[in-house]
């Protein structure tokens, strides 16, 4: 019965997410679509497609597929560059074609290797992209589409030249208002909590009134006001499935025989497979339950999504961070909330194309450049500059040359910046990774290099994720000169989120304040070493003074060690004994940095011994075996100072 109440409330925290996500879904694939100059009516298939097909097939419970912001400047470009939106859709079909095999490969792990100054530059360089490319309509002047142009073309013509003509064509008084209204209120929105709280959300809410001031006001106002024609959302009207088919537009197969159309598929499947990788990786740090998503089955689900995308009409579709926050927050509990979306808005298709079309370009505009701020965020600029220059660089890079170039090209000069630095830097050296057995269980202990790098991420990484549930780990980063920011951030949210989440017992060791990771020892029970073989007194001597040079430069090696409390307490290991006052308060492990066990200590006042205290030295010279009896003195010795002084103690 508890099973059944369980499934029952489960499924009904997904039916509610999936209905938040639609209603936030619709507008945002219409407005992408606008962005992509492409068919509006493709954005309304993409989302039906990244719900029902890429929800079906793929193994995240949380993610939520789409047509992604991300994508419109490559989509824009491309459609352009191929010339039509027929031959697109081919190039769409090839790139999951592209992305089904890296799944099949299992290339998913490549994303742990993109620097997140990387991924930041690109969100920035969307970012701006977006403001620039809405900033038109925004304004009601109409950006001339289907030119056939080149790169250059399209992003300094298409955008800043028709940007500057803007100051000398008459902007559309009504489109301007209700722009600008759109995104007051969605800034209000995001920013007073009891507005954040309401059921419907703030980018529907927005829809809405637009549509009623432009119907119920402007329209009394005369043309100066009222949006129509170019300036409204153009979804075509059909009343059966024979006129759904005149709408829809399917791939031009005859294309495959242009080799741009080949460039183009490589160059969809590269960046929405980055960001389905990148944007699925931040959505399992945001699942509550910390479950982890298969990357390559995520490829492969997006790859049968783009094909069947491609074949239909649609845009490319991948993860979307925005809607797969949305299912999270909104208490989405498996992938049934995101198939349902996909369902609800293939429901909305033919039942109200009507009132979509009432809907002004300009509100849409409105959305989408919030959405471009928030990406292009000056608090994000803030923190990539305060991060220094190993991230700002290759972070600043990307965006710029995203803008001024592509989003391709953009992280190419992104990655081979970062490249530059290691290279620089000299951070390639591998970590140690050593798997201790003993009677308490296992421990996985990580040693880092001294120059750890985000190439490193992806070992460290997956050396974690092999830890068993409950299991013990240990991170010693004492000879670490220098740790990555990627690194930094992945093992603080290990610490914090999936090892309580996993309850495995995590240790940090040697790590600097500036790291903001505390050294936290959550076990003793681990072992460090093999035991000690036959050594001969000037081999002793010879250890003890390796081990005294590493303590007085305040390098330890074993001296800071831990060992199981069995082997600490058994001598057989041990290959000196010492002799020393117990007025001297550094234990002799630390002096000399042996493990414990390592040495039998015998500790009197003033080193002077007496019957009592030779049994105890015979015993470890004869019983324990050791190699080497050494007596150790010390400076400023309160019982020595005291016997010359002729002072008895306690006197």
């Amino acid at each position: 019965m508890s099973r059944q109440t369980t499934l029952a409330d489960s499924l009904r925290r997904d039916l509610t997410a999936s209905l938040v996500i639609f209603l936030v879904a619709l507008p945002l694939c219409l407005g992408i679509a606008l962005a992509s100059n492409a068919p509006l009516i493709s954005g309304l298939i993409s989302g039906i497609i990244g719900g029902i097909v890429v929800g079906t097939l793929s193994h995240s419970q949380t993610s939520v597929s789409g047509p992604a912001a991300g994508l419109t400047a490559v989509v824009s470009t491309q459609i352009a560059l191929l010339g039509s939106f027929e031959s697109f859709l081919m190039a769409v079909a090839l790139a999951g074609l592209i992305q089904v095999i890296a799944g099949l490969l299992r290339a998913g792990f490549v994303s742990m290797f993109i620097p997140s100054g990387v991924v930041k530059g690109m969100l920035t360089g969307i970012g701006l992209l977006l403001i620039l490319k809405q900033f038109p309509y925004l304004v009601g002047y109409d950006i001339p589409l289907g030119k056939n142009i080149s790169f250059t073309e399209l992003m300094n013509q298409n955008i800043f030249h028709d940007l500057v003509s803007l100051a000398v064509v008459p902007w559309h008084a009504g489109a301007m208002t209700i722009g600008i209204f759109s995104i007051i209120l969605l800034l209000i929105w995001d920013r007073i909590q009891l507005l954040k709280g309401f059921p419907i959300p703030g980018p529907l809410i927005v829809v809405a009134v637009a549509v009623a001031i432009n119907q119920l006001i402007f329209v009394r106002l005369g043309p100066a006001w009222h949006i129509r024609g170019a300036g409204m959302v153009q979804v075509p009207v059909f009343s059966s499935l024979e006129a759904l088919d005149q709408i829809m537009l399917f791939p031009d197969f005859s294309t495959l025989a242009d080799s741009k159309v080949y460039v183009a598929a490589i160059t969809i499947a590269i960046v929405a497979s980055l960001e389905t990788l990148l944007n699925l990786e931040a959505v399992d740090r945001l699942d509550p339950r910390q479950r982890h998503s298969p990357r390559s089955r995520e490829l492969f689900a997006q790859g049968c999504g783009n094909i069947t995308a491609g074949l239909l009409g649609g845009l490319p579709v991948t993860s979307v961070i925005v809607r797969s926050s949305l299912n999270i927050n909104s208490g989405g509990q498996t992938k049934f909330s995101a198939i349902m979306n996909g369902f609800l808005l293939l429901g909305c298709f033919p039942l109200i194309p009507q009132f979509l079309n009432l809907i002004p370009l300009a509100c849409l505009a409105g959305i989408l450049l919030v959405t471009g701020c928030k990406l292009a965020s000056p608090n994000l600029i803030r923190q990539m500059y305060q991060a220094g220059r190993y991230q700002f660089i290759p972070y600043s890079f990307t965006a710029v040359t995203i803008v001024v170039a592509d989003i391709l090209t953009g992280i190419l000069t992104g990655l081979a910046t970062s490249v530059s630095f290691i290279l620089y830097s000299n951070m390639r050296s591998p970590l140690h990774r050593i798997l201790e057995k003993h009677v308490g269980g296992e421990i996985m202990r990580i040693e880092l290099a001294s120059q750890v790098s985000f190439f490193n991420r992806a070992a460290i990484e997956r050396a974690l994720l092999e830890i068993p549930q409950g299991g013990y780990v240990v991170i010693d980063a004492r000879k670490t000169d220098y740790i990555d920011p990627d690194v930094l951030t992945m093992l603080s949210e290990f610490q914090n989120i999936t090892a309580p989440a996993r309850g495995i017992h995590l240790s940090l060791r040697g790590f600097r304040k500036s790291y903001d990771l505390i050294d936290e020892i959550q076990t003793i029970d681990y072992t460090a070493g093999e035991l000690q073989g036959q050594l001969t007194p000037d081999d002793v001597i010879i250890l003890l003074r390796e081990g005294n040079k590493r303590f007085r430069s305040g390098i330890l090696t074993r001296g800071e060690s831990i060992q199981d409390i069995q082997d600490s307490l058994n001598i057989s290991n041990a290959f000196v004994t010492i002799l020393s006052c117990s007025d001297c308060y550094m234990n002799v492990e630390s002096i000399f940095d042996l493990r414990p066990g390592n040495a039998c200590s015998v500790q009197v006042s003033g080193n002077v011994i007496d019957p009592e205290v030779v049994t105890n030295l015979e015993y470890g010279c004869i019983i324990a075996n050791t190699s080497l009896l050494l007596v150790m003195g010390h400076t400023h010795c309160r019982a020595i100072r005291s016997s010359l002084d002729q002072r008895s103690i306690g006197s």
